[in-house]
């Protein structure tokens, strides 16, 4: 029998606000337990010549990861904010759904990383058409595909196993995302996953390089990575 917190977790789509909750309730417990990341790692969020400095250590893939959410947040926001024609009811509710999540999200790396968080991202978004239906799903597949590729690439190089958790949970929402949007690509199809996604049973992993050399497409700020970890 399912209890009350998992029949809102089965409809993640219809109760974007029970995530939403989870995540605030999350970064309160994380600030209750002394692992906020505010005063550490001032590396951090420093622009050079090479860009804004993502950091080191946990701090990085943090802010590598805040990054990320900041890059889909202004994608939903915008595909909300002008929706492409021809969009249902049904498909502005699924979005707007996505929008909050990823907004959640995003304010919930920032906080969590305090002042060691890099500064607010100028996104470049001319090559997608929010006019056109073809162009954003495809757009929000690629991002949300992006996304669990790089919380699983990033997983083994995160330290403090308080972090790896909380990437974990933040990561299924991401793959469902990834499903919800094939969904309105091809409505009601078996292509809930993807052969293109799915490697052996296992999703794929990217290192944060290969990642971000994908994202700087959408990005009109520099990023440097230099300093993160590899191992």
């Amino acid at each position: 029998m399912q209890t009350k917190d998992e029949t809102q977790e089965s409809g993640f789509l219809q109760k974007p606000i029970a995530r939403l909750s989870f995540l605030k309730y999350a970064g309160a417990s994380m600030a209750a337990a002394g692992l906020l990341m505010a005063g550490c790692k001032k590396d951090s969020g420093t622009t050079t010549d090479d860009g804004i400095n993502l950091g080191s250590g946990d701090v990085g893939i943090l802010n590598y990861a805040y990054a990320l959410e900041q890059l889909e947040a202004a994608f939903y926001t915008q595909v909300i904010a002008t929706p492409y024609f021809g969009m249902s009811s049904a498909e502005l509710a699924i979005l707007g759904d996505l929008k909050k999540h990823e907004i959640a999200h995003r304010d919930f790396f920032k906080a969590a990383i305090g002042t060691a968080a890099i500064p607010s991202l100028v996104m470049n978004f001319t090559s997608i058409d929010f006019n056109n239906r073809a162009s954003v799903l495809a757009t929000a597949k690629a991002f949300e595909d992006l996304g669990v590729s790089a919380y699983n690439g990033a997983g083994k190089l995160i330290v403090d196993v308080n972090y790896l958790l909380l990437a974990g949970k933040i990561v299924s929402v991401e793959a469902r995302h990834a499903a919800a949007i094939r969904d309105l690509i091809n409505p009601g199809s078996a292509d809930f996953s993807g052969d293109d996604v799915i490697v052996g049973g296992l999703d794929g992993a990217k290192t944060p390089l290969q990642v971000l050399s994908i994202a700087s497409a959408y990005l009109t700020t520099k990023l440097n990575a230099n300093n993160l970890p590899t191992s």
